[in-house]
């Protein structure tokens, strides 16, 4: 019964997903070729010792997911002897099931709506000036272009120009050789992925203001882009049995993420909130032990507070609060950046543990000795460019001359190049109407 159960979901998935080739790692072995099966705990779910709980998270977390529905399919489902109409009360059931966030560290119960301050990384700054914001000291030095450009890439698009390009790929060069010395390996990959990969890591592709943009079905399949690397790697290491022995996994990828998301507040003009920007995101995978999970998702914080400091930006580490976890986190940090110019706190980098709730839904397992166990999977951020940038250049900015500061430790990777300058020869543009 249990085998014919998961024949019907996957006959169901191979109708709405496309069969992928699935690569191995060194340390892998694919065991299916098909898109993922989720395996959820449905002991946990079904059990109505924990439907207060579950409940309770739930509401916390933003009103995802269902349990009294769960729970009522799967009683239903019990209930029934037809095994036709068994079958398709099953499949209710798991799409409901999959709604379910994620449990949550115990600490988080008394924290209410605001997140706890860990600690705090550098001393603020002191101006003797009123400092101006990233758009205005961009505009002085022509550095980013923002304006007229919606026949190109559409709404919240830019254009990094001279030095300012330079600074984004030092910020990249400099992570991923941080990050490399830190055991991590790189990655790189696709920003083309299938919705049950994107579904699979915690985001909902058909909510009514949701992030994902989707292409056209009857052109390309089924096919989204990637709103951050996490989301391939997991998919890369989906229906993938990992030895043991390489745990815990610390993968690294730069790549452009892609977001819908939509802002007209103030504060977020500009490029802090754009549809496309370049990010170093660091993923990880251990045991199933909520010990090992807890101590990579501390490793991967302090890698990001420690190039927070480095750079000499003003930040404070956040333990942040149920209701910002999203789905698929158990526990989550953020890093704030002092932004001068903008007078308040700017997210530069998020780390969460997402405990096997990822691992469940993309069957991503170990093996230990005869057994094979579902994984726990840890992502952060190790560089999110643009916010990075506005942290950098309202920080370092200049009084007088049209000249902002490099951070030292990014001298090497700008040709020690010390200072974001105007271009000697800017290429000046007119826009004309064309008939």
């Amino acid at each position: 019964m249990y085998h014919a159960k998961f024949q019907i979901w996957v006959g169901r998935l191979q109708q709405v997903f496309p069969v992928t080739h699935r690569y191995k790692c060194s340390a892998t072995k694919a065991i299916l070729s098909d898109p993922a099966i989720p395996t959820l705990d449905v002991a946990y779910i079904t059990d109505p010792r924990n439907t207060h709980k579950i409940d309770k998270l739930i509401q916390s977390r933003k009103g995802k997911g269902d349990i009294h529905l769960v729970q009522k399919l799967w009683k239903e489902y019990n209930e029934e002897t037809i095994e036709k109409m068994k079958s398709k009360k099953y499949e209710k059931f798991m799409l409901e099931a999959c709604k379910i966030p994620n449990q949550a560290h115990s600490v988080l119960d008394s924290y209410g709506i605001e997140p706890k301050i860990v600690k705090f990384i550098n001393d603020k700054r002191k101006f003797d000036f009123q400092p101006r914001d990233f758009a205005d000291l961009c505009q002085k030095c022509d550095l980013l272009k923002t304006e007229f450009l919606g026949f190109l890439a559409g709404h919240k698009s830019y254009i990094l120009k001279d030095s300012l390009a330079e600074l984004e790929q030092a910020l990249i060069q400099r992570t991923c050789d941080e990050l490399l010395k830190k055991g991590f390996s790189l990655i790189s990959v696709p920003d083309f992925l299938p919705s049950h990969v994107i579904e699979g890591c915690g985001m909902d592709i058909k909510a009514e203001r949701g992030q994902v943009y989707t292409l056209d079905p009857s052109l390309h399949g089924d096919l989204c882009l990637s709103g951050t690397s996490e989301m391939a790697i997991a998919g890369f290491l989906s229906n993938q049995v990992l030895n043991v022995d390489e745990l815990p996994l610390k993968l690294a990828a730069v790549s452009r993420c892609y977001r819908a998301e939509i802002s007209s507040s103030f504060d977020e003009r500009g490029i802090y909130r754009v549809h496309q920007f370049t990010k170093v995101e660091m993923f990880g995978v251990t045991k199933n032990d909520i010990s090992q999970s807890e101590a990579l998702l501390q490793e991967f914080v302090d890698i990001q507070s420690e190039l927070s400091a480095s750079y000499g930006i003003h930040c404070q580490l956040l333990d942040m609060p149920l209701h910002e976890l999203g789905a698929p986190a158990y526990r989550k940090f953020d890093i704030e950046a002092w932004m001068p110019g903008r007078n308040m706190f700017g997210e530069i980098s998020s780390s969460s543990n997402c405990t096997d709730f990822q691992a469940r839904r993309l069957n991503i397992k170990y093996e230990s000795g005869e057994d094979t166990y579902f994984c726990h999977t840890v992502n952060g951020t190790a560089c999110a460019v643009p916010r990075m940038l506005i942290a950098l250049l309202e920080t370092f900015q200049n009084r007088y001359a049209d000249t902002i500061n490099i951070p030292e430790v990014l001298w090497p990777y700008m040709n020690y190049q010390k200072l974001l300058t105007p271009p000697v020869f800017p290429l000046k543009m007119r826009y004309i109407k064309s008939w």
